[in-house]
């Protein structure tokens, strides 16, 4: 290869792992797998060993961890926050063993642990009390996620008495299976896309900015590594244990989380074991990270600009199998979208047995290939629904190509592909059998208007019969009309209409959920309710004031004003408020008018109280939220990471600026 083209080669490797970095860490949406990912690195490294005068200063190689967002303070790591050598290769740990003894002069103690696929988090701990939570960041800073990490129950935020006054603890957080899989079927009810995988959920759900959604969502930690105090231990593994008595949550040497051992066979037994076991636990694990005990050696054998010499991480390869591709269905969601599934020959992968394989889209499907009966490569790592990676190409039997639909499998209706996104939809919101009873299903959950009595079979039934077409057919529904449908008995269907009848009392924020607006989920309509306050409001809110709110971006105001734009869903919103479903939020009775003629707007992140909350303050003591700083404005309550361009504003316009203390003093007076 010429030197030009290694040189080309290298810019375009560092190129790709430049993106897939920023696709990983901040967007939360990877790529390509994590094997995939470090091949690509170490082919750079390879490279720029070889031809060092072709490195460029800002490698990836020489990165640790991924880019930090504007959402919240970067600050500096006490203690660098390095990332560990990565290897899918036994030999190479056979060699960094006995290339650690060799360097110390003597024999070592090996600290065996498990690899949490999860989020890297640093906490300084203060007078026994939680000060300070910082992400991996980019390894010298990163970010200021302390109020998000308090919600997370397994981190203590006092510790015992003799724990040392000041010092830092590092470890991973991570979301639960049963957690990930409870939170992707809530999204899959409310037609919400699903969730790739529990360590992109953990990383997304701790840069929230409202700590109250973290709380909910179930985060869990251990922590395994203490920095920053005199050494009351010689090694990792004691100082562990120590750690353990001071209040943490660290691995259980009892189930064999981490161990210790002075031989190479010790190690190779921990990595066969946990390679078996790792489908048994209730979080998902990647590898197994490998340590020189001793604090002592860890010094002699130093660090690497990026990585401690001292400790290697061991990753297990993803699990892959092959099997038959029998099918490819296409499933229609309640809001149109289309999704293909491929229906496979069963076939046992990471402990479960493996039916079908999510496809994703019309571009998956162009870029695998398939044809009809291909034996397939299907990976799970991590995923609810394993997918196809890959085509054995020397098993091909036809060359009949899988193609993607050009018409709805329910109704007929040609699919749509609005620009700038993969999925296709089916336009016919009201005539789709699915989407019609999908919509009907998603307004009667428990987390909408909560009607019992109605399932799945009887929306069906009812459409079939043509008793019902939208939700607000429901409230006209005769006791009558029930009782002509098979097994619905006259107690039955009594309790069917009084939970109907009840129905109407559920609040503003819940139906306005219900309705099933694409993208509003239970909690952005929490959001612009409150904003709001009421469906008129709502209806005729511009663009600039959608985006004003809170979590409300670009994607979720054009789908609001999209949603009111169409003559059938102002209809039905005038049909339901006319049989006497709540559109307004309720008023609250006011603890004081001390902000009464007051408009407040707030902007930025709160130590002490959410937005939400701080918003519920000012309406409860007589003021009224603005969605953007004008001249009417009054205060503008500011918080941290506001940006600039709201603060040149209000100072232009000469508002006054309050901090969240200074309000609460305000309308405490």
């Amino acid at each position: 290869m010429e030197l030009q083209a290694i040189q080309a080669k290298m810019a375009e490797l560092s190129t790709q792992l430049h993106a897939h970095n920023h696709a990983y860490y901040v967007l939360n949406s990877p790529q390509i797998s994590d094997y995939e990912f470090d091949m690509l690195l170490k082919e750079l490294e390879a490279l720029e060993k070889q031809y060092p005068a072709y490195i460029d200063a800002n490698s990836p190689t020489k990165r640790v961890g991924g880019d930090l967002t504007k959402k919240f303070e970067a600050k500096a790591h006490r203690f660098p926050m390095l990332s560990l050598s990565n290897s899918y290769s036994e030999q190479e740990i056979i060699d960094w063993a006995e290339r650690c003894q060799k360097v110390l002069g003597e024999a070592s103690e090996f600290v065996c642990e498990l690899k949490y696929d999860g989020v890297a988090i640093g906490i300084q701990y203060q007078n026994g009390k939680l000060l300070q939570a910082l992400t991996r960041g980019d390894g010298q800073q990163g970010e200021d996620v302390t109020n998000n990490v308090r919600t997370i129950r397994a981190i203590p935020l006092q510790l015992s008495p003799d724990a040392p006054s000041d010092f830092e603890i590092r470890g991973e957080i991570f979301m639960p299976q049963q957690k990930f899989e409870a939170l992707n079927a809530q999204r899959a009810v409310q037609g919400e896309a699903l969730f790739a995988n529990p360590r992109n959920t953990a990383s997304g759900t701790l840069k929230l900015l409202d700590s109250k959604e973290v709380a909910k969502r179930g985060l869990d930690c251990f922590l395994y590594g203490v920095y920053g105090m005199s050494k009351t231990t010689n090694g990792h593994f004691e100082a562990v244990n120590e750690a353990k008595h001071w209040g943490f949550k660290v691995p259980n040497p009892q189930t064999r989380m981490i161990e210790k051992t002075t031989s190479i066979d010790g190690i190779m037994d921990f990595i066969h074991y946990w390679d078996k076991q790792r489908f048994e636990l209730p979080f998902d694990i990647d590898g197994v990270v490998l340590k020189v005990n001793s604090f002592e050696q860890q010094e002699q054998l130093g660090l690497t600009a990026k990585s401690p010499r001292w400790a290697i991480a061991y990753k297990f390869k993803t699990q892959q199998v092959e099997t038959v591709l029998e099918a490819v269905t296409f499933q229609v969601g309640r809001t149109g979208a289309i999704t293909p599934v491929a229906n496979l020959q069963p076939v046992q992968l990471g402990g479960t047995t493996v039916k079908r394989a999510s496809l994703h889209n019309a571009d998956q499907i162009q870029k695998l290939d398939l044809c009809e009966g291909d034996t397939v490569q299907v990976e799970k790592g991590g995923e609810i629904i394993p997918k196809i990676v890959g085509v054995n190409l020397g098993l091909r039997k036809s060359e009949n190509r899988i193609l993607f639909i050009n018409n709805c499998p329910e109704c007929g209706s040609i699919l749509e592909r609005q620009e700038g996104e993969v999925q296709h939809y089916c336009p016919n919101e009201q005539g789709c059998p699915t989407q019609v009873t999908g919509k009907i299903l998603h307004f009667i959950s428990r987390k909408a208007l909560n009607i019992d009595g109605l399932g799945e079979e009887t929306i069906e039934l009812m459409f079939s019969k043509n008793l019902i077409n939208n939700p607000l057919d429901l409230y006209h529904l005769t006791f009558d009309q029930l009782l002509s449908l098979d097994r619905m008995a006259e107690k039955s269907a009594n309790n069917l209409l009084q939970s109907i009848e009840a129905s109407k009392q559920i609040p503003f924020e819940r139906v306005l959920y219900g309705l099933g607006i694409r993208f509003v989920g239970e909690t952005v309509a929490k959001k612009l309710a409150a904003a709001f306050q009421n469906m008129d409001a709502l209806r005729c809110a511009s663009l600039e004031a959608l985006l004003d709110v809170e979590e409300i971006g670009e994607k979720i105001a054009q789908s609001i004003l999209s949603y009111f734009s169409f003559s059938e869903n102002l209809a039905l919103i005038e049909g339901l408020q006319a049989v006497g479903l709540q559109f307004q939020s309720e008023a609250k009775t006011l603890h004081s008018n001390v902000l009464e003629g007051k408009i407040c707007v707030i902007s930025g992140t709160f130590e002490t109280f959410s937005r939400d909350e701080l918003k519920e303050l000012i309406e409860l003591n007589g003021g009224k939220m603005g969605s953007s700083i004008s001249a009417k404005t009054t205060y503008l309550i500011a918080g941290a990471n506001m940006g600039p361009a709201k603060l040149q504003k209000a100072t232009d316009l000469g508002v006054t600026l309050l901090t969240e203390n200074e309000l609460i003093k305000l309308i405490s007076q």
